[in-house]
């Protein structure tokens, strides 16, 4: 079959489908008009998930009849995927999306099968596109499958990768925010204030990666729950362990009354001289890197100022 035949095929094939469903239209269901005016009696029953999924709509694939038809296989699949390419489990995949804060606009309940959703989506486009481009341009059966699996490698390993840069760089933002939201917490307990309200005055003013993990510590303690609990699981959640020192020091100090503000300001000392060391290694690092197109400019013609004698030297030429 060529390359025409087969991307005629797959036309017909979508468009039957948009025919089919325009024909024969999804029955429409009572629950969806219904749910909006039970939100709050479920909500005050403790059906938080359910009344966030409905607050919180928007995953990759949406209700109606194609997410009946082909649903259950995708997911499977984006399971599989999944399992093959992170080899990790759902609360591992969850722990990284939130080190990373990627698929939070997702209910937890269905974040992580949304990430592997995507991750499928990414693999299956981008061995379209490869395996396309190539079967386009005239190639034999073997390379157009050389091109497929390729893709697929790469569409599969990009959101893994994704996923990682986005931890980096809000460990790194996080670096950069404790030095300050240590000593303001130092300045709020030693002028009298406990820890939940040194920890209220700075999320009240402040922003930032930090400051949203003490909002939530907050709020985890304002429904309910002890500050000291909140702030072990929020050590235990952080991607950035300076933070998670920081936060066992107030859980610490919530549970045993120690005085936390010389803690909380050796700990910003740690930080400051964790902070110089990295910008001084990346400095020399970056000197290094000046010298290489340097060096590669200037070597080859000293060397041929060094060797144009030698001719003359050696087989004594004038």
């Amino acid at each position: 079959m060529t390359g025409a035949a087969l991307l005629a095929v797959l036309a017909a094939g979508v468009a039957a489908a948009a025919l089919a469903s325009i024909v024969v239209p999804p029955t429409p269901r009572l629950a969806p008009r219904v749910r909006p005016y039970t939100l709050a009696s479920r909500s005050g029953l403790g059906r938080g998930a359910d009344a966030a999924a409905v607050a919180e709509p928007g995953t990759a694939l949406s209700a109606g009849t194609l997410r009946r038809l082909v649903g259950p296989p995708v997911e499977e699949l984006a399971r599989a995927l999944g399992r093959i390419v992170d080899q990790v489990g759902d609360d591992a995949l969850l722990l990284r999306l939130r080190q990373a804060g990627l698929c939070q606009e997702v209910p937890e309940a269905r974040r992580a099968q949304e990430y592997r959703i995507r991750q499928l989506g990414s693999a299956a486009l981008a061995t379209a596109v490869l395996g396309g481009a190539t079967l386009l341009a005239g190639q034999p059966p073997a390379r157009v499958l050389l091109a497929g699996v390729g893709g697929c490698v790469f569409g599969a390993t990009r959101w893994r990768g994704r996923v990682d840069r986005a931890i980096e760089e809000r460990r790194l933002r996080m670096q950069i925010e404790l030095y300050t939201v240590n000593q303001l917490l130092a300045m709020h307990v030693r002028v009298g204030g406990g820890v939940v309200q040194a920890i209220g005055r700075v999320v009240e003013r402040g922003r930032g990666e930090v400051v949203g993990e003490l909002a939530e510590v907050l709020a985890a303690h304002r429904s309910g729950r002890r500050i000291s609990a909140a702030l072990e699981h929020a050590a235990r959640v952080t991607p950035e362990p300076h933070a998670s020192r920081t936060y066992k020091l107030l859980a610490g100090g919530a549970e045993y009354g120690a005085d936390l503000a010389e803690g909380l300001r050796a700990l910003s000392e740690d930080i400051r001289g964790q902070r110089g060391e990295m910008l001084k290694r990346a400095a020399t690092r970056r000197r290094a890197a000046m010298l290489v197109p340097i060096i590669a400019v200037l070597a080859p013609i000293m060397l041929l100022f060094v060797a144009a004698p030698l001719p003359s030297i050696v087989f004594g030429g004038r």
